[in-house]
């Protein structure tokens, strides 16, 4: 239990923290990257995500929806693992150098705090939140990266397939 409190207390951070540690991170010259999204129920394709995201600088920070933002897209039954549970799956990953968790409908505010050089997106995303995204990105000359959607993989197949295997379907 102390290993996970070590790794979340060292890569799980607030808004605050993550707008002065990006802060440093740029004036040290890396490459901050983002990435946002609900990992609900992690599965290979966020890995294969998360890697190549990481890939793209020198350090990665996930935007992670709140448990309440997810209820909002994806109704009442989800997340299927709480807020609290997904920053630490994901902050346990190497590829991974922090989590922070956002509220809002869009991560807009925190990707403007924390100035990320580069934003991925992964394969499932909403074409005006992407123009919005891009739009704030070039306000300090950051880039977006869109990476392909891995068809078989998604939460929603996964919890459908497990419903379906257990329903004696």
């Amino acid at each position: 239990m102390d290993e996970r409190k070590n790794i979340m207390e060292r890569k799980i951070k607030s808004y605050e923290e993550m707008g002065r540690i990006s802060y440093g991170l740029r004036k040290l010259g890396k490459i901050v990257v983002t990435t946002n999204g609900g990992f609900d129920i992690l599965h290979a394709a966020h890995i294969h995500l998360l890697e190549r995201a990481r890939n793209e600088g020198d350090n990665l920070i996930v935007l992670l929806n709140s448990d309440e933002s997810i209820r909002k897209f994806k109704g009442d039954k989800r997340p299927i693992f709480n807020e609290k549970d997904r920053a630490y799956m994901l902050s346990s990953l190497s590829c991974v150098d922090y989590v922070v968790i956002f509220k809002e409908d869009k991560p807009l505010d925190l990707i403007e705090r924390i100035k990320p050089q580069i934003h991925v997106k992964g394969g499932s995303y909403i074409p005006e939140r992407i123009r919005e995204e891009e739009e704030l990105l070039r306000k300090w000359n950051g880039k977006l990266r869109l990476f392909d959607l891995e068809e078989e993989y998604s939460s929603t197949n996964a919890i459908n397939k497990i419903l379906q295997n257990y329903n004696g379907k």
